[in-house]
């Protein structure tokens, strides 16, 4: 999938960290929230992880060597942001004390903006493997190659297929009984 920002991020050598940012972030925002979303299962969460990676690159930006790659930079390390807080939550869950605080409540337009099909897939895409579940939001919500996950993941396009496959096998499997 090409977006209309790309060939313009390939011109970004010569821009400062700030242009740089701001084009990307304008472009691009939503679109690494939703891939977060989808690995860490949380808005407030996955803002912040992408949040966290603009703000990395706008301060490595002067030491990047490929800038015109700078999207493919950001894509890693919201995938890379979403591991370190599940991370986090398992040793958290592991070290948390017997009494528990109730699970925060959802926001107000969760309800409204999630369809029961939306459920259901995103609670199948829950039961994958975390590898499964990442390769399968980077190529059917981000819609990219087989080529740009392996890079993006730092795994082989074989193990990028493999992945696919049987994650895709695994979600129709579950999703068979569900009345969508």
């Amino acid at each position: 999938m090409t977006h209309a920002i790309e060939p313009a991020v390939s011109e970004a050598a010569g821009w400062d960290a700030d242009t740089a940012v701001e084009v990307l972030y304008a472009a691009h925002w939503r679109q690494l929230v939703r891939l977060s979303v989808l690995l860490v299962r949380d808005l407030g969460t996955a803002e912040e992880v992408v949040q966290d990676a603009f703000v990395a690159l706008h301060g490595r930006w002067g030491r990047l060597r490929e800038p015109d790659r700078a999207l493919a930079y950001l894509r890693q390390a919201v995938v890379n942001r979403s591991r370190s807080v599940l991370r986090h939550r398992g040793v958290v869950d592991r070290h948390a004390a017997r009494e528990r605080l109730p699970d925060p409540l959802p926001s107000a337009e969760v309800p409204a903006l999630v369809s029961d099909r939306r459920a259901a897939v995103l609670d199948a895409l829950r039961t994958l493997t975390e590898r499964q579940r990442e390769v399968l939001a980077l190529r059917y919500y981000l819609d990219l190659s087989e080529a740009d996950i392996a890079e993006t993941l730092g795994i082989s396009r074989g193990a990028v297929k493999s992945h696919a496959s049987r994650g895709a096998a695994a979600l129709r499997a579950l999703l068979e009984g569900e009345d969508l």
